[in-house]
């Protein structure tokens, strides 16, 4: 019996350019084909300019060697997988001259957006002490970055919840997260669900099933990705993922190239991931 045609992408992974990843792209490759993805999609963290949280991406000097790295994967990977070169934008008010004078220096195949709330920069210019007033910020941020028209979707959209996990509670701030999606909505900025939560202070995907199912009211598409930082995280969680959308009232899933949303039956995507049953290329 053949293994069904692949479908599935894994939207979001990292380098070790970023300074918290490991692991070099070919790596990352290699474990996609192992699970059966048709495509993967490099989005390492943005350069930034004066020194923005410098610990945490790439210098703006070495952006031609993400380009160059990314290149180089998708060489390796041959016709076998689609390697698709993408972006992680930290969102910050005031950075929109410099992302669009970013976005325009790569034939970007995908472009998300991000707030990050525990970048020191961040937490300084806006938590004062008051938890729920930062949360309800963020939120009112997420939609201000999809506003821009700078990126084709949100990553991690309730990540702020990681920063106070033994008092969250999505209850107190429904009202915030509604106004925020329905303002993503009216922009036609897709969003993610990103399997790393299961992994954070949090454990629970970005966005948990009750945010997911609001999404889904307003008809929000969603792209799935790991936000892998090390190989073994490629596709991680995603039979997960894709129970949660089913939940959430989703019947597709979404990837981006060409800056374009392609949209694909989710029975598809979750019939097409394999639990590493072929083997990992030997190339070195």
């Amino acid at each position: 019996m053949t293994d069904p045609a692949p479908v599935c992408f894994d939207s979001h992974m990292h380098t070790p350019l970023c300074r918290h990843a490991v692991g070099e792209p070919e790596d990352y490759v290699r474990r996609a084909l192992a699970r059966g993805l048709r495509g993967i999609i490099f989005t390492c963290h943005s350069p930034m300019p004066g020194g923005f949280s410098h610990h945490v991406r790439m210098s703006p000097e070495e952006f031609p060697l993400y380009l160059t790295m990314v290149e180089r994967a998708r060489r390796a990977a041959g016709d076998g997988l689609e390697v698709l070169l993408g972006l992680e934008s930290d969102w910050f008010p005031g950075m929109e001259p410099w992302l669009e004078h970013l976005h325009g220096l790569a034939d970007f195949q995908f472009i998300l957006g991000s707030v990050h709330y525990h970048l020191p920069e961040y937490r300084e210019r806006f938590y004062t002490g008051d938890d729920a007033t930062f949360q309800r910020q963020y939120f009112l941020h997420l939609a201000e970055a999809a506003e821009t028209g700078l990126f084709d979707c949100i990553s991690h959209p309730d990540l702020v919840k990681n920063a106070f996990p033994r008092t969250w509670s999505f209850r107190q701030m429904e009202d915030a997260v509604a106004g925020a999606l329905d303002r993503i909505q009216a922009s036609g900025v897709a969003m993610e669900l990103n399997t790393s939560g299961l992994q954070k202070s949090f454990p629970e995907m970005n966005p948990g099933p009750a945010m997911l199912r609001l999404m889904r009211e307003r008809g929000i598409p969603v792209v799935v990705g790991s936000d892998s930082h090390h190989p073994r995280r490629v596709a991680a969680d995603f039979e997960d993922a894709f129970d949660a959308l089913t939940s959430a009232g989703y019947t597709a899933v979404s990837h981006f190239a060409g800056r374009k949303r392609v949209d694909q039956p989710l029975t598809a995507a979750r019939a097409s991931l394999l639990r590493q049953r072929r083997p990992w290329p030997a190339w070195t």
